[in-house]
């Protein structure tokens, strides 16, 4: 009940004046009638079922561990600089299943969370002037990836839109020796920045929260004096000892995890349009890919303030904050440069970027064993050399091919992945809802044609166990740790990406999400497919994709516009209706277009575009060249 209040407020502000002026005609739109009267299909059906039955999943959830005025129910202190993202990852995707096409109240709800979040950590000492104070960019891009809906799901939000100007500027070049950014250099100045700078020195107190967590990782270092194990992170008589070489080995410069703040660049550039964001994009992902090709194709894991790869690890090229060592390997390096390469593309259109991540790949790749049947590559290095082999995840091979559509990467991905992934679902969540791509890529290739069911019914799945675990939930504050809440927010949205979308969903760690459509409702000016629809992309070329509408009500024709990429960055050059002969084809010639559905309609379309031809934006397909503000009350 306690939610009420907050509905009335978004109906009051959603019918004032302001929003008159989207109600008019958008100019130039081809709409195009569609009629193929047939039975739904069962992924269609699911598709709904899911769409519908997220709202009150996410409003338990909500009702069960808040307060009314949108923070946590936790406890009054938290000490350390960590914890911050878990409480955005507590609600990150409630904005993107509005703009997929969830309720309207959902939007209100998820902007009142982040405040609720935001006022929270600051009083904890985490946040200062509305960003974390100062933390990696693994976290941050956990933070923020909740930010970044915001974009997609009602951009004319201009508080929204006023930070994103201002946390982008936090890494622009201040001429202070308290900047987080070196523009003559290209360089982030350290693995731990935010509002108030870059963090050369640590205290005990930074890693107060995060020690326990740290002592099941590899030591960062095998030659710290008088620490022999992880678990000495744990020891208060040795983790002095690990706190100094942290200092003063990691500290001082850039990392390739930093290349995930391309996506707050980014975001900003793409609520306004301004040319410094897309330079700074393009000229820092350079600068990293200089990098590489100086480490002979292998990309160093630290740069020192002077530029200089190793400056403060006796030389070397490994040993840096999440580096090829510690804590994670490959890992961050296969997400931080393809969330910075991705990025790049996507601003300036040229796939030459993707070397970055590409070098990534074949660093390991070329140095790949096979047991059993099975890939197995190095995801760490240090002075012994490659070690610790496993297969690779294949979510990181598929983005890559995703952004490129080039048939040498999507080969790749299958000479990586374990071979029984791509031919059945076993279905995994982790932080985020990107695991599943490899049984996806089964379906695209022909392998596995029950897949939309398949990933449709184990995410619903998944929703109903997370309200089970809520409901039992017993536990009080003092007992619940900072990632209690992440860890049972029923809003599970994979597979309504991978089927509506056509994509893999984004890079949990920052990532942004790259799809091949999205998808408006022009009856109501919002983001999102219409009520009694669905939508399900099929095939995935460099050509284009096949994609199947459903309409699901029986009496009335919907209507929906669909854009070429989340961002409008695809040109959309025809539209041809293959399902019933004589086929219909249609020249569009821009970014979108409308598609009118009769009722009870199930059409099946092949649509033929021009990828990364437009600048990326958040505007919607009525809101024209310049995104109109207003003020939301939240």
């Amino acid at each position: 009940m306690k939610y009420i209040i907050v509905v009335i407020i978004f109906i009051i502000i959603h019918l004032q004046p302001a929003e008159s002026q989207e109600l008019d005609s958008i100019p130039n739109l081809k709409s195009v009638p569609y009629h193929s009267p047939s039975p739904p299909p069962e992924w269609a059906l699911l598709q709904r079922q899911m769409m519908e039955a997220l709202y009150p999943a996410a409003m338990e959830f909500v009702e069960k561990y808040t307060n009314p005025d949108g923070t946590l129910i936790w406890r009054d202190e938290w000490p350390g600089m960590d914890g911050s993202d878990d409480g955005y990852e507590s609600f990150y995707n409630f904005p993107l299943y509005y703009a997929l096409g969830g309720p309207k109240e959902i939007d209100l709800l998820s902007r009142k969370l982040w405040e609720g979040v935001t006022r929270q950590f600051t009083g904890y000492g985490q946040i200062v002037d509305e960003f974390d104070a100062g933390y990696d960019w693994m976290h941050h891009g956990e933070s923020y990836t909740y930010f970044y809906f915001f974009g997609l799901a009602d951009p004319t939000d201009k508080k929204m839109r006023d930070r994103a100007m201002k946390f982008a500027k936090l890494y622009f070049d201040d001429g202070t020796e308290n900047s987080n950014f070196d523009s003559k250099l290209k360089l982030i100045r350290s693995p731990l920045t935010g509002s108030l700078g870059p963090r050369f020195v640590n205290t005990a107190e930074d890693w107060v929260t995060h020690r326990p967590i740290l002592s099941n990782y590899p030591l960062p270092y095998d030659d710290i004096p008088n620490v022999t194990s992880g678990k000495d992170w744990n020891n208060d008589n040795k983790f002095h000892f690990i706190l100094e070489a942290l200092n003063n080995r990691m500290m001082k410069g850039d990392v390739p995890l930093n290349l995930a703040s391309t996506s707050m660049m980014l975001n900003a550039y793409m609520y306004s349009g301004e040319e410094e964001y897309k330079v700074w994009v393009t000229s820092y992902v350079n600068a990293w890919m200089e990098r590489t090709e100086k480490n002979n194709g292998i990309i160093p894991d630290n740069v020192g303030l002077s530029g200089e790869i190793g400056e403060h690890m006796d030389g070397n090229w490994w040993g840096g904050y999440y580096g090829w060592k510690w804590p994670h390997g490959v890992k961050n390096k296969l997400e931080a440069t393809t969330i910075g390469a991705s990025n790049a593309y996507l601003i300036s259109g040229d796939d030459k970027y993707l070397d970055l991540p590409n070098a990534v790949i074949a660093s390991v790749s070329n140095e790949a064993k096979e047991e059993n049947g099975k890939k197995l590559v190095p995801h760490r290095y240090d002075q012994r050399g490659w070690y610790d082999y496993r297969p690779m995840q294949p979510m990181y091979p598929t983005h890559l091919w995703y952004m490129s559509r080039e048939n040498k990467d999507w080969e790749r991905v299958k000479d990586l992945l374990d071979p029984e992934e791509m031919e059945k679902l076993t279905y995994k969540k982790g932080k985020g809802d990107e695991i599943n791509t490899a049984t996806w890529l089964g379906y695209l290739e022909g392998k596995v044609p029950t897949y939309p069911v398949d990933i449709l019914k184990a995410t619903y799945n998944e929703m109903l166990s997370r309200l089970d675990r809520i409901r039992k939930d017993t536990t009080t504050p003092d007992f619940q740790d900072v990632h209690h809440w992440l860890n049972l927010n029923p809003v599970a949205l994979e597979g309504l990406v991978q089927t509506m979308l056509g994509a893999p969903n984004h890079i949990y760690h920052g990532g942004l999400l790259h799809t091949s459509v999205r998808y408006f409702d022009p009856e109501n000016r919002r983001s999102g497919i219409p009520a009694d629809m669905a939508a399900l992309v099929e095939q995935i070329t460099d050509a284009g994709i096949s994609l199947t509408l459903v309409n699901l009500h029986p009496t009335e024709t919907k209507k929906v516009i669909i854009q070429g990429g989340m961002f409008g960055e695809h040109h959309i050059k025809r539209v041809n209706m293959i399902d019933k002969y004589p086929y219909q084809f249609d020249t569009i010639d821009r970014k979108f277009f409308q598609a009118e559905i009769s009722p009870g309609s199930v059409v099946k379309l092949e649509i033929e575009m021009t990828r990364f031809q437009n600048p990326p934006t958040y505007a919607f397909p009525w809101h024209g060249e310049n995104i109109p503000e207003r003020d939301i009350n939240y």
